[in-house]
């Protein structure tokens, strides 16, 4: 187990009890301490929101934060720790393993049993974490052992197993308004202790508006940015919007002028590769480095797009996206950045299809709606001789030995016969593959009538 995990120190304090150190940012020093301090929000910690009553009566329950970066999931968690009397252990997905799970597990129980404390376990990024992980979460969960608090900014619909969602209560987290930044800003100006109150300066309303304006409702951006101009300005300076314009075109990159989000700017990259124009494509991926987004999410939004929207209309697709990922981790930034233009250019001009997407999907709710169908008689394995017996392998004809390849077998359960679930497009290779499946249907047919 990593060493101080369920160290003294670990178990949360009040927050930001000790007062800001040197050096630490300001969105950190201002990180609220109690639901009291928390801005926007109100549907979850208002007077009549659900966490905060969870909180009173001590009755957290395992909980999924949703929602983009900046809105406090993070502090929601540490804030429930240090309320609820909870033993605080922060977890990364991206950094942990199947094996860092299981001790943590091990000793959130041992603990429980001991003192009969609960740990609340933070995973941050949860999403990141692989099916078999997250089933690990299961047992510690269901016996009470722990408070799993998971955040992701992806859907957590799409991205968790049902068996842990289904005991865990999603709270989707909203970007911050225009005006809720306003007094997270204003607060923060007049702070003396934790923010810039003994700082000799003075931010008009119209600089605040504007640097809530620029934060797209991200908390953490907006004291940020803050704090970037507050550095860059003289001692008794008078700071207004013109001045809180000029540092950020100097200093940073925002996505755009007019608050455009991160998930708007995705979506542009996709849709672009969808219609084929490889500048548009090639904008949006510079556009989105250029802003600081982290390029190995790019990457993988690249490996998802080339198996959902390509496919096997051009395999290659996907063998260029992971040699781009390969190549960036390898080179890293600015050098691999080119890997990736060039995996964005190739996915752009590729041939386009989502029936391998769509018949897996369809796979999918064919198994939902029948989960337990049986295995054909004839392609069951007889490996005793009362499988045999009773059928096992009974018609069996080993495909490669026959002249024309094919043996005229059924290989879906009895219920599905005949169903098609991939059907291409025949867009790119995938008129050679429709070709192929048409051939097959009929060697398939040839060969049932002649058995």
């Amino acid at each position: 187990m990593a060493p101080g995990l369920f160290d003294d120190q670990e178990v949360a304090p009040t927050l930001g009890s000790a007062g800001p150190t040197a050096g630490t940012p300001l969105a950190e020093r201002l990180r609220p301490r109690n639901l009291d301090e928390i801005v926007g929000q109100e549907e979850v910690v208002g007077a009549r929101g659900f966490l905060r009553r969870a909180i009173t009566q001590d009755r957290v329950p395992s909980l999924i934060f949703w929602g983009p970066p900046g809105t406090g999931k993070t502090t929601l968690a540490r804030i429930i720790a240090a309320e609820t009397s909870s033993q605080f252990v922060p977890f990364s997905a991206v950094t942990s393993g199947i094996k860092e799970i299981k001790e943590v597990m091990a000793e959130a129980s041992r603990l429980r049993q001991a003192q009969g404390k609960r740990t609340l376990l933070f995973v941050d990024e949860i999403h990141r974490f692989n099916r078999a992980q997250q089933d690990a979460f299961l047992p510690y969960v269901e016996r009470g052992d722990i408070v799993l608090v998971g955040a992701t900014t992806e859907n957590p619909s799409f991205e968790l197993n049902a068996a842990l969602l289904s005991r865990c209560r999603v709270v989707v987290l909203q970007l911050l308004s225009e005006a809720d930044l306003v007094r997270l800003l204003e607060r923060a100006v007049g702070d003396p202790e934790r923010g810039l109150g003994k700082v000799d300066l003075k931010f008009s309303s119209d600089a605040l508006r504007s640097i809530a304006g620029l934060a797209n409702g991200d908390a953490r951006r907006a004291l940020g940015i803050l704090e970037l101009v507050a550095d860059d300005a003289s001692g008794g300076a008078e700071i207004g919007a013109e001045a809180v314009q000029d540092v950020v075109q100097r200093k940073i990159l925002l996505y755009d002028k007019s608050g455009e989000e991160h998930f708007n700017l995705i979506s542009a990259l996709h849709k672009s590769l969808r219609e084929s124009d490889p500048d548009a494509s090639l904008y949006w991926l510079g556009r989105m480095l250029a802003a600081g987004e982290d390029p190995l999410y790019l990457a993988r939004r690249m490996v998802r797009f080339a198996s959902e929207d390509i496919g096997l209309a051009d395999p290659q697709a996907l063998v260029q996206a992971l040699a781009a990922t390969d190549a960036y981790r390898q080179l890293g930034t600015p050098e691999g950045e080119l890997a990736l233009a060039q995996a964005i250019l190739y996915m752009a001009l590729a041939p386009k299809s989502n029936a391998a997407y769509a018949a897996y999907n369809a796979v999918r709710q064919a198994i939902e709606e029948r989960p337990t169908e049986p295995v054909p008689l004839s392609i069951r394995n007889a490996s005793t001789r009362l499988m045999s017996k009773l059928g096992y392998g009974k018609g069996y004809v080993y495909a490669p030995d026959t002249e024309t390849g094919v043996g005229g077998l059924e290989c879906l359960p009895d219920a599905l016969r005949g169903t098609r679930f991939y059907q291409p497009r025949g867009e790119g290779f995938e008129a050679r593959l429709l070709e192929r499946l048409k051939r097959f249907a009929e060697l398939r047919a040839a060969a049932k009538t002649s058995r």
